[in-house]
Protein backbone atom coordinates (compact mmCIF):
# COMPACT_ATOMS: atom_id res chain seq x y z
CA UNK A 1 0.00 0.00 0.00
CA UNK A 2 1.94 3.39 -0.87
CA UNK A 3 0.09 5.06 1.73
CA UNK A 4 2.07 3.07 4.40
CA UNK A 5 5.67 3.38 2.43
CA UNK A 6 4.77 7.17 2.58
CA UNK A 7 4.36 6.73 5.87
CA UNK A 8 7.12 4.57 6.69
CA UNK A 9 9.84 6.87 5.20
CA UNK A 10 8.31 10.05 6.86
CA UNK A 11 8.47 8.00 10.95
CA UNK A 12 12.26 7.32 9.52
CA UNK A 13 12.90 11.16 8.59
CA UNK A 14 10.72 12.45 11.34
CA UNK A 15 8.25 14.16 8.79
CA UNK A 16 5.06 15.10 10.01
CA UNK A 17 2.36 13.40 7.91
CA UNK A 18 -0.46 15.20 6.35
CA UNK A 19 -3.85 15.53 7.95
CA UNK A 20 -5.41 13.45 4.97
CA UNK A 21 -2.64 10.47 5.83
CA UNK A 22 -3.57 10.19 8.92
CA UNK A 23 -7.47 10.11 8.94
CA UNK A 24 -6.91 7.33 6.44
CA UNK A 25 -4.65 5.50 8.72
CA UNK A 26 -7.85 5.33 10.84
CA UNK A 27 -10.23 4.73 7.55
CA UNK A 28 -7.92 1.48 6.62
CA UNK A 29 -10.08 -1.64 6.42
CA UNK A 30 -9.70 -4.67 8.69
CA UNK A 31 -7.84 -6.80 5.79
CA UNK A 32 -5.03 -3.82 6.09
CA UNK A 33 -4.73 -3.80 9.74
CA UNK A 34 -2.12 -6.37 9.81
CA UNK A 35 -0.26 -4.05 6.93
CA UNK A 36 -0.70 -1.05 9.37
CA UNK A 37 0.85 -2.97 12.35
CA UNK A 38 3.94 -4.14 10.21
CA UNK A 39 4.53 -0.42 8.43
CA UNK A 40 4.51 1.50 11.83
CA UNK A 41 6.47 -1.47 13.80
CA UNK A 42 9.16 -0.24 11.58
CA UNK A 43 9.03 3.26 12.65
CA UNK A 44 8.72 2.07 16.48
CA UNK A 45 11.49 -0.42 15.78
CA UNK A 46 13.97 2.16 13.84
CA UNK A 47 13.41 4.23 17.15
CA UNK A 48 13.14 2.08 20.16
CA UNK A 49 14.11 -1.15 19.19
CA UNK A 50 12.40 -4.37 20.84
CA UNK A 51 12.24 -2.59 24.29
CA UNK A 52 9.27 -1.64 26.54
CA UNK A 53 9.29 0.85 29.16
CA UNK A 54 7.04 -0.37 32.23
CA UNK A 55 5.64 2.32 34.46
CA UNK A 56 3.44 1.68 37.48
CA UNK A 57 0.94 4.20 39.02
CA UNK A 58 1.16 5.76 42.79
CA UNK A 59 -2.73 7.22 43.43
CA UNK A 60 -1.63 9.44 46.15
CA UNK A 61 -4.93 11.03 46.68
CA UNK A 62 -8.28 9.37 45.16
CA UNK A 63 -11.63 10.58 44.33
CA UNK A 64 -13.53 13.77 45.64
CA UNK A 65 -12.43 15.96 43.16
CA UNK A 66 -14.13 19.39 41.93
CA UNK A 67 -13.48 18.83 38.79
CA UNK A 68 -16.11 17.32 36.08
CA UNK A 69 -14.41 15.44 33.87
CA UNK A 70 -16.83 13.15 31.94
CA UNK A 71 -14.67 9.94 31.60
CA UNK A 72 -13.37 10.18 35.50
CA UNK A 73 -14.59 8.39 38.14
CA UNK A 74 -13.01 10.77 40.62
CA UNK A 75 -14.59 13.76 39.07
CA UNK A 76 -17.52 15.80 40.81
CA UNK A 77 -20.81 14.53 41.14
CA UNK A 78 -19.20 10.69 40.61
CA UNK A 79 -21.41 7.49 41.55
CA UNK A 80 -18.81 5.13 40.41
CA UNK A 81 -17.74 3.12 44.00
CA UNK A 82 -14.15 3.70 44.07
CA UNK A 83 -11.57 3.91 46.77
CA UNK A 84 -11.57 7.38 48.58
CA UNK A 85 -8.82 8.59 50.37
CA UNK A 86 -7.16 11.70 51.28
CA UNK A 87 -3.03 12.05 50.58
CA UNK A 88 -0.51 9.30 51.61
CA UNK A 89 2.14 9.33 53.59
CA UNK A 90 5.29 9.81 51.71
CA UNK A 91 6.75 6.31 53.16
CA UNK A 92 3.06 4.71 52.09
CA UNK A 93 3.75 6.12 48.72
CA UNK A 94 7.07 4.91 48.93
CA UNK A 95 6.13 1.25 49.74
CA UNK A 96 3.92 1.27 46.43
CA UNK A 97 5.84 2.90 44.62
CA UNK A 98 8.81 0.07 45.71
CA UNK A 99 6.05 -2.41 44.60
CA UNK A 100 5.93 -1.40 41.02
CA UNK A 101 9.80 -1.12 40.69
CA UNK A 102 10.32 -4.48 42.14
CA UNK A 103 7.91 -5.73 39.28
CA UNK A 104 10.05 -3.98 36.53
CA UNK A 105 8.93 -0.63 36.47
CA UNK A 106 11.42 2.30 35.77
CA UNK A 107 9.24 4.64 35.86
CA UNK A 108 6.67 6.09 39.11
CA UNK A 109 3.78 7.89 37.93
CA UNK A 110 2.54 9.84 41.09
CA UNK A 111 -0.94 11.26 40.38
CA UNK A 112 -3.37 13.20 42.99
CA UNK A 113 -7.02 14.18 42.13
CA UNK A 114 -7.68 17.83 42.12
CA UNK A 115 -7.24 20.54 40.30
CA UNK A 116 -4.40 21.24 40.80
CA UNK A 117 -1.78 21.56 43.42
CA UNK A 118 -1.55 23.95 46.14
CA UNK A 119 2.15 25.08 47.19
CA UNK A 120 1.73 22.45 50.26
CA UNK A 121 0.78 19.95 48.15
CA UNK A 122 3.69 20.71 46.24
CA UNK A 123 5.46 20.59 49.40
CA UNK A 124 3.74 17.09 49.96
CA UNK A 125 4.83 15.77 47.12
CA UNK A 126 8.87 16.66 46.78
CA UNK A 127 9.07 15.08 50.17
CA UNK A 128 7.01 12.17 48.64
CA UNK A 129 9.84 12.13 45.56
CA UNK A 130 13.13 12.69 47.79
CA UNK A 131 11.39 9.79 49.46
CA UNK A 132 11.15 7.64 46.70
CA UNK A 133 14.09 8.50 45.27
CA UNK A 134 16.98 8.05 47.90
CA UNK A 135 15.22 4.20 48.35
CA UNK A 136 14.85 3.22 44.44
CA UNK A 137 18.27 3.99 42.86
CA UNK A 138 17.58 5.14 38.92
CA UNK A 139 14.11 5.03 38.96
CA UNK A 140 12.01 7.91 37.41
CA UNK A 141 8.91 9.88 38.89
CA UNK A 142 6.51 11.95 37.23
CA UNK A 143 4.42 13.37 38.69
CA UNK A 144 0.58 14.44 37.67
CA UNK A 145 -1.32 16.85 39.61
CA UNK A 146 -3.26 18.93 37.47
CA UNK A 147 -3.27 22.27 36.46
CA UNK A 148 -0.09 23.86 37.75
CA UNK A 149 0.44 27.47 38.81
CA UNK A 150 3.86 29.71 38.34
CA UNK A 151 6.72 28.51 40.21
CA UNK A 152 5.65 24.85 41.00
CA UNK A 153 6.75 22.94 38.44
CA UNK A 154 10.47 24.02 38.98
CA UNK A 155 9.67 22.86 42.80
CA UNK A 156 9.24 19.52 41.49
CA UNK A 157 11.81 19.83 39.01
CA UNK A 158 14.34 20.92 42.15
CA UNK A 159 12.65 17.98 43.87
CA UNK A 160 14.19 15.38 41.99
CA UNK A 161 11.33 14.89 39.54
CA UNK A 162 12.09 13.62 36.03
CA UNK A 163 8.45 14.41 34.23
CA UNK A 164 4.89 16.34 34.40
CA UNK A 165 2.29 14.44 32.78
CA UNK A 166 -0.94 16.68 31.83
CA UNK A 167 -3.00 15.50 28.92
CA UNK A 168 -5.09 17.23 26.39
CA UNK A 169 -7.18 14.21 25.89
CA UNK A 170 -9.53 15.37 23.03
CA UNK A 171 -9.56 17.98 20.63
CA UNK A 172 -9.83 21.60 21.53
CA UNK A 173 -12.80 21.80 19.40
CA UNK A 174 -14.98 19.20 21.24
CA UNK A 175 -13.17 19.75 24.90
CA UNK A 176 -16.31 21.74 25.95
CA UNK A 177 -18.21 18.54 25.77
CA UNK A 178 -16.43 16.29 28.16
CA UNK A 179 -15.31 19.39 30.41
CA UNK A 180 -16.51 22.54 32.08
CA UNK A 181 -15.11 23.35 35.04
CA UNK A 182 -11.56 24.41 33.27
CA UNK A 183 -10.46 24.63 29.63
CA UNK A 184 -7.98 23.30 26.55
CA UNK A 185 -5.66 26.01 27.00
CA UNK A 186 -6.10 25.86 30.67
CA UNK A 187 -4.12 22.06 29.60
CA UNK A 188 -1.90 23.25 26.72
CA UNK A 189 -0.83 26.10 29.55
CA UNK A 190 0.21 23.55 32.02
CA UNK A 191 2.21 21.18 29.54
CA UNK A 192 4.05 24.43 28.33
CA UNK A 193 5.09 25.23 32.31
CA UNK A 194 6.67 21.64 32.68
CA UNK A 195 8.58 22.15 29.61
CA UNK A 196 9.66 25.59 30.36
CA UNK A 197 10.74 23.73 34.35
CA UNK A 198 13.16 21.66 32.46
CA UNK A 199 10.89 18.38 33.37
CA UNK A 200 9.80 15.94 30.20
CA UNK A 201 6.66 16.67 29.37
CA UNK A 202 4.33 14.03 29.08
CA UNK A 203 0.97 14.49 27.39
CA UNK A 204 -1.60 12.05 25.67
CA UNK A 205 -5.47 11.57 25.09
CA UNK A 206 -8.31 9.51 25.65
CA UNK A 207 -9.95 7.43 22.69
CA UNK A 208 -13.62 6.04 22.54
CA UNK A 209 -15.11 8.83 23.82
CA UNK A 210 -17.62 9.41 21.19
CA UNK A 211 -14.76 11.58 19.25
CA UNK A 212 -14.37 11.63 15.40
CA UNK A 213 -11.55 10.62 13.14
CA UNK A 214 -10.73 14.50 12.62
CA UNK A 215 -11.11 14.80 16.25
CA UNK A 216 -8.68 12.26 17.11
CA UNK A 217 -5.93 13.38 14.18
CA UNK A 218 -6.47 16.95 15.48
CA UNK A 219 -5.44 16.03 18.99
CA UNK A 220 -2.47 14.54 18.06
CA UNK A 221 -1.33 16.84 15.28
CA UNK A 222 -1.87 19.39 18.67
CA UNK A 223 0.47 16.81 20.77
CA UNK A 224 3.22 16.50 17.89
CA UNK A 225 3.23 21.03 18.07
CA UNK A 226 3.74 20.89 22.12
CA UNK A 227 6.47 18.35 21.56
CA UNK A 228 6.16 15.94 24.78
CA UNK A 229 8.70 13.58 25.00
CA UNK A 230 6.03 10.88 25.96
CA UNK A 231 2.34 10.26 24.57
CA UNK A 232 0.34 7.77 26.27
CA UNK A 233 -2.91 6.41 24.67
CA UNK A 234 -5.95 6.14 27.16
CA UNK A 235 -8.69 4.10 25.84
CA UNK A 236 -11.92 5.08 27.62
CA UNK A 237 -12.84 2.77 30.33
CA UNK A 238 -16.77 3.33 30.75
CA UNK A 239 -16.85 3.06 34.46
CA UNK A 240 -20.39 2.62 35.98
CA UNK A 241 -21.64 6.35 37.78
CA UNK A 242 -19.71 8.10 35.07
CA UNK A 243 -21.60 10.46 32.65
CA UNK A 244 -19.82 8.12 29.88
CA UNK A 245 -20.60 4.79 31.03
CA UNK A 246 -22.62 3.70 28.03
CA UNK A 247 -19.54 4.78 25.59
CA UNK A 248 -18.44 1.62 23.87
CA UNK A 249 -17.06 3.10 21.02
CA UNK A 250 -14.13 0.68 20.61
CA UNK A 251 -12.98 -2.45 19.09
CA UNK A 252 -9.05 -4.04 19.41
CA UNK A 253 -8.95 -3.02 15.37
CA UNK A 254 -9.64 0.84 16.16
CA UNK A 255 -7.17 0.82 18.96
CA UNK A 256 -4.73 -0.81 16.79
CA UNK A 257 -5.37 1.89 14.12
CA UNK A 258 -5.11 4.71 16.80
CA UNK A 259 -1.88 3.52 17.88
CA UNK A 260 -0.79 3.39 14.22
CA UNK A 261 -1.51 6.59 13.92
CA UNK A 262 -0.10 8.37 16.82
CA UNK A 263 3.02 6.45 16.20
CA UNK A 264 3.40 8.29 12.25
CA UNK A 265 2.96 10.88 13.70
CA UNK A 266 4.59 10.97 16.53
CA UNK A 267 7.42 8.34 14.90
CA UNK A 268 10.48 9.52 17.58
CA UNK A 269 8.70 9.46 21.35
CA UNK A 270 7.64 7.24 23.77
CA UNK A 271 3.93 6.15 22.86
CA UNK A 272 2.34 4.87 25.78
CA UNK A 273 -0.82 2.34 25.79
CA UNK A 274 -2.45 3.60 29.37
CA UNK A 275 -5.82 2.74 30.42
CA UNK A 276 -7.74 0.54 29.07
CA UNK A 277 -5.90 -1.50 26.87
CA UNK A 278 -7.35 -4.63 28.67
CA UNK A 279 -10.93 -3.61 28.41
CA UNK A 280 -10.33 -2.97 24.78
CA UNK A 281 -7.22 -4.79 23.11
CA UNK A 282 -8.02 -7.98 24.99
CA UNK A 283 -5.99 -10.70 23.21
CA UNK A 284 -4.68 -8.39 20.82
CA UNK A 285 -2.67 -6.37 23.01
CA UNK A 286 0.69 -7.85 22.32
CA UNK A 287 0.62 -6.62 19.06
CA UNK A 288 0.16 -3.02 20.34
CA UNK A 289 3.40 -3.53 21.70
CA UNK A 290 5.15 -3.73 18.36
CA UNK A 291 3.28 0.18 17.75
CA UNK A 292 3.51 1.74 21.28
CA UNK A 293 7.09 0.91 23.11
CA UNK A 294 5.82 1.95 26.77
CA UNK A 295 2.95 0.60 29.28
CA UNK A 296 1.36 0.71 32.31
CA UNK A 297 2.40 -2.61 34.84
CA UNK A 298 -0.58 -3.73 37.07
CA UNK A 299 -3.48 -1.57 38.60
CA UNK A 300 -4.56 1.64 37.14
CA UNK A 301 -5.92 4.60 39.70
CA UNK A 302 -9.43 3.48 40.34
CA UNK A 303 -9.54 0.15 38.07
CA UNK A 304 -7.59 -2.95 37.62
CA UNK A 305 -5.34 -3.35 35.42
CA UNK A 306 -4.01 -6.79 34.07
CA UNK A 307 -1.83 -8.62 36.62
CA UNK A 308 1.91 -8.18 36.61
CA UNK A 309 3.44 -11.20 35.95
CA UNK A 310 0.89 -11.14 33.20
CA UNK A 311 2.33 -8.24 31.55
CA UNK A 312 5.60 -9.32 31.96
CA UNK A 313 4.93 -12.83 30.25
CA UNK A 314 3.16 -11.36 27.44
CA UNK A 315 6.11 -8.95 26.74
CA UNK A 316 8.25 -12.05 26.38
CA UNK A 317 6.13 -14.32 24.70
CA UNK A 318 5.84 -11.59 21.73
CA UNK A 319 9.33 -10.95 21.68
CA UNK A 320 10.38 -7.35 23.13
CA UNK A 321 12.31 -6.89 26.21
CA UNK A 322 12.13 -5.16 29.54
CA UNK A 323 14.16 -1.71 29.15
CA UNK A 324 16.54 -1.63 32.21
CA UNK A 325 17.29 1.63 34.13
CA UNK A 326 20.59 1.80 32.59
CA UNK A 327 19.10 2.51 29.08
CA UNK A 328 18.02 5.35 28.18
CA UNK A 329 14.55 5.38 26.43
CA UNK A 330 14.47 8.14 24.16
CA UNK A 331 16.27 8.26 20.82
CA UNK A 332 19.57 10.76 21.58
CA UNK A 333 18.39 13.60 19.82
CA UNK A 334 15.63 13.68 22.04
CA UNK A 335 17.02 12.82 25.11
CA UNK A 336 19.99 15.41 24.65
CA UNK A 337 17.53 17.64 24.93
CA UNK A 338 17.80 19.28 21.08
CA UNK A 339 14.36 18.54 19.82
CA UNK A 340 11.83 20.56 21.90
CA UNK A 341 11.35 23.42 18.71
CA UNK A 342 8.32 25.25 17.67
CA UNK A 343 7.51 23.19 14.79
CA UNK A 344 8.86 19.44 17.00
CA UNK A 345 10.44 17.06 15.12
CA UNK A 346 8.16 14.03 16.11
CA UNK A 347 6.84 14.62 18.79
CA UNK A 348 -6.04 7.73 34.41
CA UNK A 349 -9.71 7.71 30.26
CA UNK A 350 -18.49 10.27 16.44
CA UNK A 351 -16.17 8.88 14.53
CA UNK A 352 -17.58 5.54 12.96
CA UNK A 353 -15.89 2.52 14.44
CA UNK A 354 -14.02 0.72 11.77
CA UNK A 355 -13.97 -3.22 11.87
CA UNK A 356 -16.53 -5.51 10.61
CA UNK A 357 -19.41 -6.71 12.63
CA UNK A 358 -20.23 -10.77 13.15
CA UNK A 359 -22.09 -12.88 15.33
CA UNK A 360 -20.67 -11.65 18.66
CA UNK A 361 -20.03 -8.01 17.83
CA UNK A 362 -16.10 -7.41 19.13
CA UNK A 363 -17.16 -3.77 20.40
CA UNK A 364 -19.81 -4.95 22.36
CA UNK A 365 -20.23 -3.53 25.70
CA UNK A 366 -17.96 -5.38 27.92
CA UNK A 367 -18.46 -4.25 31.81
CA UNK A 368 -17.48 -7.38 33.18
CA UNK A 369 -13.64 -6.44 31.77
CA UNK A 370 -13.72 -3.32 34.47
CA UNK A 371 -13.18 -3.88 38.28
CA UNK A 372 -12.77 -0.77 40.29
CA UNK A 373 -9.59 -1.32 42.12
CA UNK A 374 -9.35 -2.68 45.78
CA UNK A 375 -6.10 -3.13 46.36
CA UNK A 376 -2.82 -1.16 46.78
CA UNK A 377 -2.52 2.21 47.37
CA UNK A 378 -4.80 3.25 50.22
CA UNK A 379 -5.69 -0.11 51.28
CA UNK A 380 -4.14 -2.78 53.02
CA UNK A 381 -3.79 -5.37 50.37
CA UNK A 382 -0.52 -5.87 48.48
CA UNK A 383 -0.58 -4.03 45.38
CA UNK A 384 -0.60 -5.73 41.49
CA UNK A 385 2.40 -5.26 39.97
Amino acid sequence: MELLNTLVDKGLRRELPTREEALAVLATSDDDLLDVVAAAGKVRRHWFGRRVKLNYLVNLKSGLCPEDCSYCSQRLGSRAGILKYTWLKPDQASDAAAAGVAGGAKRVCLVASGRGPTDRDVDRVSETIRTIKEKNEGVEVCACLGLLSDGQAERLREAGADAYNHNLNTSEATYGEITTTHTYADRVDTVEKAHAAGLSACSGLIAGMGESDGDLVDVVFSLRELDPDSVPVNFLIPVEGTPLAKEWNLTPQRCLRILAMVRFVCPDVEVRIAGGREVHLRTMQPLALHLANSIFLGDYLTTEGQAGKADLEMIADAGFEVEGTDQVTLPEHRAAGGCHDAGGCGSDESGGVCGSASASRADEPRPDLVAVRRRGAGTDLAPNA
